[in-house]
């Protein structure tokens, strides 16, 4: 089989295994790639990567050094790389395993035990595969249909014994329950383990003419195919090295013979079992990549389905406000409803790079911006929003006489971050209080938060994390995470301060200064991921 996508192809294998590298490589060969680079783990296959161009990574996941896993992650972090199909493979498919690759964008995963048809498949998914963000607007949610491949047909068990009478005994103790097929030598047992219709469990005896069951095994263990082929040795050598030698091999059981026909039953059926369920982990895995798919494709038709008429709703609010014969109550409508609109075209916005930042690909195109002007806008806006409970809102600054304080950041997310938290103050803030917002400078630009009333003592030490919340009516627990998210984004840090004798809650930003410029936006390109080291909080009990 050729898959023409892959003809002019370049391919980069990973794997610890050598002999899993070659037999992965000439499995490409075949289906008509052009160039297949290898590499043992994962730093070495981000040294091909920057000294080649690739056009798909095959890797394992289990792998010394930097994984399968953290491979994709850094791949994903990396502007060059992001956009890179990859292909994982892996012989554990826990669900919590799926779904970290999918967090993290992988574009397709193949469970072993697999045969050449699945590896095409999976392939040519792969090659198919094109990174969130890139999806045609221009597809209706209504054509999207979840079209999964019906799953494999069940290859059941290959008995290998050269003597016939082994044969017509072991044939009959499976066959009501499972397909059986037979082979009386090595070579014919390989071609069927490696043929397009494998068998899911080998009864293999050890002594036979050509090839033993031992040179048997070992030709399957080389093979990512069959390296995880569940076999039984059934021999006539009951001798503590022969059996140690069969395990030792991967075999998961060395049956003695001659054999107790009920016994050697339920050890089948067990095993069996265990095959169903890599059959149906592989089609589990199929239907969470697809959903996943799903999920991004209509959630990126939706923001450009309401970025449409919000865009519309802006450009005529622009319009009306150029009308000379609107009364002052009618002027301050409209800016309200500008300002609202720019606001939720933010958020969708917003959304997307929240996404980034949590999967480690957000990259900071730090640009310089007055902190300051952007403070007293975000209170203007609050001062309105929370009018009706008569909060007093005050920003302070050193030198009111040169109130400009320049920092190197991301004005969205920001305006973003300072918004939500100033919003959180007034939200926790008992009513006719006031908010004091509090600017100064060091090493960084610092923000001050700070309002009367207290967050209770069970979130205090979870403040940070995501989807903690109390006593908040429709809270989601994700103001104060995605605002550590936001800070870390630029470089920043974020700390809590409690004070309970003032009965106060104080958060404190800090942001890199403009004249930190030039190392700041150099380690800000070079590491596109935020760290998500613990944030400090600082709880004051007197």
């Amino acid at each position: 089989m050729i898959i023409p996508e892959l003809l002019d192809k370049c391919v980069l294998v990973v794997d610890d295994f050598e002999t899993m590298r070659k037999v992965t490589a000439q499995q490409l060969r075949d289906l008509g790639a052009e160039r297949v680079l290898m590499a043992r783990e994962g730093y070495e296959a981000m040294r091909v990567l920057e000294a080649h161009r690739v056009d798909l990574v095959l890797s394992d996941w289990n792998m010394p050094g930097l994984n399968g896993l953290e491979l994709l992650r850094s791949m994903r972090r990396d502007v060059r790389l992001r956009s890179l199909p990859f292909m994982m493979v892996t012989a554990e498919a826990a669900r919590e395993r799926v779904q970290q690759a999918i967090e993290t964008d992988v574009s397709g995963m193949l469970i072993k035990p697999y045969t050449q048809g699945r590896f095409a498949e999976c392939v040519q998914r792969a090659l198919a595969w094109r990174p969130r963000g890139e999806m045609p607007t221009e597809i209706s949610i209504a054509e999207k249909r979840i079209e999964l491949a019906e799953p494999p047909r069940a290859g059941g068990i290959l008995v290998v014994d050269d003597t016939p009478e082994n044969l017509e005994l072991m044939v009959p103790l499976f066959g009501e329950a499972h397909r059986v097929r037979t082979a009386t030598d090595g070579a014919r047992a390989l071609a069927i383990c490696l043929s397009e219709d494998p068998p899911e469990l080998v009864l293999l005896d050890v002594m036979m003419p050509g090839m033993s069951g031992f040179e048997v095994a070992q030709r399957l263990r080389e093979h990512p195919a069959t390296e995880v082929l569940p076999i039984i040795f059934v021999s006539a050598m009951d001798d503590e090295v022969s059996r140690m030698k069969g395990l030792g091999l991967g075999a998961v059981d060395f049956v003695s013979k001659p054999i107790e026909p009920e016994v050697l039953r339920l050890r089948v059926d067990n095993f069996m079992r265990y095959a169903a369920l890599q059959r149906r982990a592989q089609g589990e895995c199929d239907a969470l990549l697809e959903v996943a798919r799903l999920r991004d494709e209509v959630d990126q038709l939706t923001r450009h389905d309401i970025k449409g008429p919000l865009a519309g709703i802006a450009s005529m609010t622009e319009t009306l406000l150029k009308d000379g014969r609107l009364s002052d109550l009618q002027h301050s409508y409209l800016r309200s409803i500008e300002t609202c609109t720019q606001q939720v075209l933010d958020t969708i916005g917003l959304s997307t790079e929240l996404y980034k930042i949590e999967t480690g690909r957000f990259v900071l195109d730090p640009q310089e911006f007055d902190i300051v002007v952007l403070l007293r806008d975000i209170a203007d806006i609050t001062r309105n929003e929370v009018r009706s409970r008569n909060l007093s809102i005050r920003v302070s600054v050193p030198d009111e006489s040169d109130p400009c304080l320049m920092i190197l950041g991301d004005h969205v997310l920001s305006h973003s971050l300072l918004h939500n938290l100033l919003r959180n103050a007034c939200e926790a803030a008992p009513r006719d209080t006031r908010i004091d917002i509090v600017v100064s400078e060091d090493s960084h630009a610092q923000i001050s938060i700070k309002n009367f009333g207290m967050p209770p003592p069970e979130v205090r030490e979870r403040f940070f994390e995501k989807y903690v919340t109390s006593g908040k009516r429709g809270g989601t627990g994700l103001g104060t995470y995605s605002a550590r998210l936001l800070t870390q984004a630029q470089n920043g840090s974020i700390a809590v301060r409690i004070d309970e004798p003032g009965n106060t809650t104080e958060l404190v930003v800090r942001l890199p200064l403009a004249e930190q410029g030039s190392a700041t936006a150099l380690n800000s390109q070079q590491s596109s991921a935020p760290s998500m080291a613990p944030v400090l909080m600082d709880l004051q009990y007197h």
